[in-house]
């Protein structure tokens, strides 16, 4: 079986070139944090998504593919109605979408914290606290791992990375980290056409060569490989 060499865009990161420039303007990091507060909402304090895929996660996620995909849904290219009030021209303009896209980019979730002595004199129970909220760990999805890896390395990592952590210069986003349930939302999105991966061809079959259980395995691989 041939699959698909387009797997490079399960959440959304197409090949043409936005039509704006991140460099527009300086970035304003407090107006990003400003920003971040009304995306809190729905993406978590620190962009770690929630209720368990519902809300995707944003943390780490290149700028270039956040700012793009802020663009599509102010611009209604790609349809999100929860979205439409935070992203209208009024509310977002783009220099606003550069902050918060570089904004979320900065921000780095860990997926374990580093062992400490509780007893010691210096430890600091607050800072430990703080620490905590910004832990990620998604839960392990059900498949052949082992599958998964070999398809993935073979399919995705060229893209993706070999970790599925994404390229940032190529605005590719990260798949690991990411909320299995969402990431099958957007697969049966591509397949039903309420997406587009590349608009100069529309008619593209994209994931049409994989089947559930090979993308299951996929996912249950890349739910794992940040532990």
């Amino acid at each position: 079986m041939q699959i698909l060499r387009h797997t490079t865009l399960l959440l959304g990161f197409t090949l043409l070139l936005p039509p704006f420039s991140l460099a527009a303007h300086d970035y304003d990091p407090d107006n990003g944090e400003e920003i971040n507060e009304l995306c809190a909402g729905c993406h978590g304090e620190y962009g770690q998504g929630g209720k368990d895929g519902e809300y995707p996660r944003l943390a780490g996620m290149p700028r270039e593919f956040i700012a793009l995909q802020l663009h599509l849904f102010r611009d209604r290219e790609r349809p999100n109605l929860a979205m439409v009030e935070y992203v209208d021209d009024r509310q977002m303009p783009d220099e606003d979408i550069q902050d918060i896209a570089i904004y979320l980019e900065s921000v780095r979730l860990k997926t374990k914290l580093p062992p400490v002595d509780e007893t010691a004199p210096d430890f600091d129970a607050y800072a430990r606290l703080l620490a905590s909220k910004k832990l990620m760990q998604i839960p392990r999805a059900p498949g052949d791992i082992a599958k998964g890896q070999s398809l993935y390395r073979k399919e995705c990592a060229s893209c993706h990375g070999r970790e599925g952590l994404g390229d940032q210069k190529k605005a590719v986003p990260m798949l690991a980290g990411q909320y299995t349930n969402y990431l099958w939302r957007q697969v049966k999105k591509y397949r039903n056409k309420i997406r587009i991966h590349d608009p100069e061809e529309p008619d593209e079959e994209l994931l049409a060569d994989f089947s559930d259980q090979q993308l299951g395995d996929i996912f249950a691989y890349l739910s794992i490989v940040d532990d």
